[in-house]
């Protein structure tokens, strides 16, 4: 029995020995310079009501790459194009997995969508039916009579509130929702108002407080995904909310999924018809590495949707909202667009080529109103050094998109809305210059950035071929306020009320 006890105590004495040298002959880590953290909320207390525009400001004193606790989680900032060729590029692998955050868990399907899915076999699975089979330059192209039909439809809505005040959010809100779901589901599943049609679930109304409620959330800085202890109080009250809307995300697109599945069954040799339609074809190849779950189907559609309606109506707003403190700027885009197109049709897709200048505004706004100011959040899978600075495995990494677009060595007068530097200089938006990155970059690159430009560009273009807008009553371009609300993505704080009369032929209308 003594010893037995001589070998426990010996033991004992063994480890704490191991454990002593390894502490002390362990290389202490040279960490990226960042404010030094307080207990419990790390540096929590230095986010304002806009993350992107606080962390900008941080970036100034503490350099381009700076290392903050959130909580106690360590969150890498990083706020240059260099940097952001680091994590999006050079160490993309390392870098292409996601924080496991309640949003992923509550309303993207626990972590199966393509937002906030893990780096692996699911992920890789679910992109390439995204890029093979749902958005492939034909599936798009053969769709094309949709966006068409439905930019008609925005244009005669219009057309009729001419010479009468418009807040064009919701008229492009309505569109977007509309063309997406049609490209989508073929059908909207949705009305301008309560319907007792079985093929209407929600109104539209309803409908986008979902997509804009999800944005937000997606966005919050949640305290119990930082302070883990604290996760069981949901004092900000934002697990509540994601739990709510996830019911109704839920309700939702299994409703679109079963009318699918039962419109299926009703023909014999049933034709896909829309990018369900394809995903219910993909769900039932025994060759498929990782079975589609009804779960993964939803956070599909939702990827989707949701990222197709809100990022091409934010953008647009975002360019009116710039343009009409510039009158000068929509001159010279109708100047482009009568000298090229004329004034007996509409801009089709296959004209873009041919309007640098539409382009160039809508590059600018992208440099300045990034779609995401924030990118969504990279999430280190292993320990990792970043220009001489130890990253350990475990970190969250943000890449400040709203500082590239305002870095001084990139870009002249980097606070002025200036179209014409994109004439001069034909600079990438697909993820190869670091300094404008509006869909992102690598591996997680949105894989809808084909569909959201088509959907863009003809939009904007024929927004601005077919009416002269002006603002209402006494109001100013000074006076259009540039406030922003921050989510994962970033909305104007108060949209502009306008004013539009018909430019063009009235029969095109």
């Amino acid at each position: 029995m003594e010893i037995s006890w001589v070998f426990i105590v010996f033991g004992e004495w063994l480890l704490a020995l191991v454990f002593l040298l390894k502490l002390f002959n362990h290389p202490k880590r040279k960490l990226p310079p960042g404010p030094k953290p307080w207990p419990i909320i790390g540096n929590l207390n230095l986010l304002g009501s806009l993350p992107h525009e606080s962390l900008h400001h941080l970036s100034q004193k503490y350099g381009d790459l700076m290392l903050l606790k959130f909580g106690s989680k360590p969150v890498l900032i990083a706020s240059s194009p260099e940097m952001a060729k680091e994590i999006l590029k050079t160490q993309d692998t390392i870098f292409a997995s996601r924080p496991p955050l309640a949003a992923g868990k509550y309303i993207s399907y626990n972590y199966s969508d393509m937002t906030w899915a893990s780096y692996g076999a699911h992920w890789r699975q679910t992109r390439k039916i995204c890029l093979t089979e749902l958005l492939n330059p034909r599936k798009l192209n053969s769709l094309e009579y949709i966006r068409v039909e439905e930019r008609q439809t925005l244009i005669s809505r219009l057309f009729a509130l001419s010479g009468k005040p418009i807040l064009l959010k919701d008229h492009l809100t309505l569109f977007t929702l509309r063309t997406i779901n049609r490209l989508v589901m073929s059908e909207t599943y949705c009305s301008d108002q309560s319907n007792s049609d079985a093929s209407i679930v929600v109104t539209y109304e309803r409908l986008q407080w979902m997509f804009d409620e999800w944005f937000i959330l997606s966005g919050v800085i949640n305290l119990g995904d930082w302070i883990p202890w604290l996760s069981w109080f949901d004092l900000q009250g934002y697990v509540k909310r994601m739990k709510a809307l996830g019911k109704n995300m839920t309700e939702f697109y299994k409703y679109v999924l079963e009318d699918h599945k039962a419109k299926r069954k009703t023909e014999e040799h049933y034709i896909p018809k829309d990018m369900v339609d394809a995903m219910l074809h993909l769900a039932d190849d025994p060759n498929l590495e990782i079975k589609l779950t009804t779960d993964s189907m939803m956070g599909l559609i939702h990827d989707m949707v949701g990222g197709g309606t809100d990022t091409t109506a934010t953008t647009i707003e975002w360019a009116f909202q710039e343009l009409l403190r510039r009158p000068n700027i929509i001159d010279k885009a109708h100047h482009e667009l009568d000298r090229t197109i004329g004034k007996e049709r509409w801009v089709e897709e296959e004209d873009f080529s041919q309007l640098p200048y539409i382009d160039a505004i809508i590059k600018e706004t992208f440099r300045l109103h990034p779609l995401c100011a924030l990118l969504p959040p990279h999430y280190s899978i292993e320990d990792c050094n970043i220009v001489g600075y130890d990253i350990p495995k475990g970190t969250t990494v943000f890449v400040n998109a709203w500082s590239l677009g305002r870095n001084p060595k990139y870009w002249d007068r980097a606070e002025e809305f200036i179209p014409e530097r994109f004439i001069e200089n034909n600079i990438d938006i697909k993820g190869q210059n670091f300094a404008l990155l509006p869909f992102s970059s690598g591996r997680r690159r949105c894989p809808g950035y084909s569909l959201g430009m088509k959907v863009v560009r003809t939009t904007m273009a024929n927004l601005l071929h077919g009416f002269n807008w002006k603002l209402t009553g006494d109001t100013k371009p000074e006076d259009i306020s540039m406030e922003e609300i921050y989510g994962l993505t970033v909305h104007p704080k108060k949209p502009i009320s306008l004013i539009m009369e018909p430019r063009l032929l009235l029969h095109l209308y």
